[in-house]
Parts: C-alpha cells; structure tokens; sequence
C-alpha cells in the first residue's frame, strides 16, 4: 500500500538527497517537504509546504505514513544558542508532536555522533535531549541516526566543516571508522531502507553502521 513521506529540513544537505529517493521510490505516492524556502524542484508526487520557526499551527493540517527529519544547523549560523535550539530541538519536536496526532507511525530521526543528553557540550547536550523527547513519543518505530562530518556540497559555507573535510582527505586512512566523515547520500539511503524495513521500536545507528550504504 503507497505511503505519504514528510521531509522536515528538505533544503538540507542529507533532506535534499532524500527527497529525491523518495520521489523515485515506488513505495511512497505523495511527499511532504517542509523547508523556509521553495524547493528548486517540482514533481506531481511533490508538495513544498514552507513553514518558519514558530508557525506550528501550520503542521495541524499535515497527514503523513512516515516522517523523516533532516532539520539541524550550528550555532555559529544560528548566532545564539537559542536561535541552535529552536531549529534542533523545539522544531523537530514540534513536528513529532503534531504529526503523530495525526497518525504517523514512523520517526526518522537526523542526530549526530556523541550525542547524550547529560553531556557538556551544548551541541551534543541539545542532540540528545531532542533524541529523549521524541522517543517517549512512542511512535510505533522510532529510527535515529547519528552520523559523523557530513561530506557533500552545501548551500552555505561552513568554514569548520571545510576545515574538517581537507583533514579527512589527508588523514582519513589513519581515522577510526566511527568518526570518519560520511557522505549525505549515504545517511539518506539508510533513512529510506529503514522506513521500508517494516520493524517496530526504537533503532539508533551510530555513523559507522551507516557507512554500509
């Protein structure tokens, strides 16, 4: 039976990618991408809703089989750490929340390597509490995934991630495997055989398992 897939953060490094997955997949009929901007893409199995932090009310009307959050930025982007905790914290809740009131059964989650609600670094901290407040959710699967550096082509700039990926091309032969950087396609391909995998309960993939595909 077809499903309908929501993508939050559509625009993103690994949203992108799986949106167009998703569109090429058979298993899915209609596509939900939630993104600030308008996509650069059109598909009659595509629906762009654009939505900026804090219109919640929006997300009442959305009905979705599965869903899928890509959502995440920095605090050097974001500028404060409360700007960093809206868009990784209270907007990925938010969607959890609104969609599994109206039905979702799947959560697939976009985290990253050490995240731990108890830690203390402010990134990994607010990871983990997000990865906590969406699994006692309790979706009938709940899907997270923590991938290292993402390795891909971004909008925007990120002067350390570059920094990062010049010493992974240099050095990545002498890094051990869960922390070497992975490519975007590789968490979204994860993202999609897992939604299609049928299994309940909660599943967390550290970066290494990812690396698979």
């Amino acid at each position: 039976m077809a499903r309908t897939a929501l993508v939050a953060g559509a625009t993103g490094l690994i949203g992108n990618q799986l949106v167009q997955l998703l569109l090429a997949d058979d298993t899915y009929q209609k596509i939900i991408a939630l993104s600030r901007k308008p996509l650069a893409i059109t598909h009659p199995k595509l629906e762009n809703v654009l939505l900026n932090v804090d219109e919640w009310t929006k997300l009442n009307s959305l009905r979705a089989d599965d869903v899928f959050c890509c959502l995440g930025t920095t605090i050097k982007q974001a500028k404060t750490r409360e700007a960093f905790r809206k868009v990784d914290y209270e907007y990925p809740l938010e969607v959890a929340k609104a969609l599994k009131q109206n039905g979702a059964q799947k959560f697939l989650l976009v985290s990253a390597l050490g995240a731990d609600k108890n830690s203390r670094i402010f990134y990994n901290q607010v990871k983990g509490e997000v990865e906590a407040a969406i699994i006692e959710l309790n979706y009938h699967a709940t899907y997270v995934f923590r991938p290292s550096l993402l390795l891909g082509d971004r909008k925007e700039q990120r002067s350390g991630e570059d920094a990062a990926k010049v010493f992974y091309k240099i050095f990545g032969a002498l890094i051990p495997q869960k922390y070497k950087g992975i490519d975007a396609l590789k968490v979204a391909r994860a993202m999609l055989a897992e939604a299609k995998s049928g299994n309940a309960g909660l599943h967390v993939y550290e970066s290494a398992a990812l690396q698979q595909y």
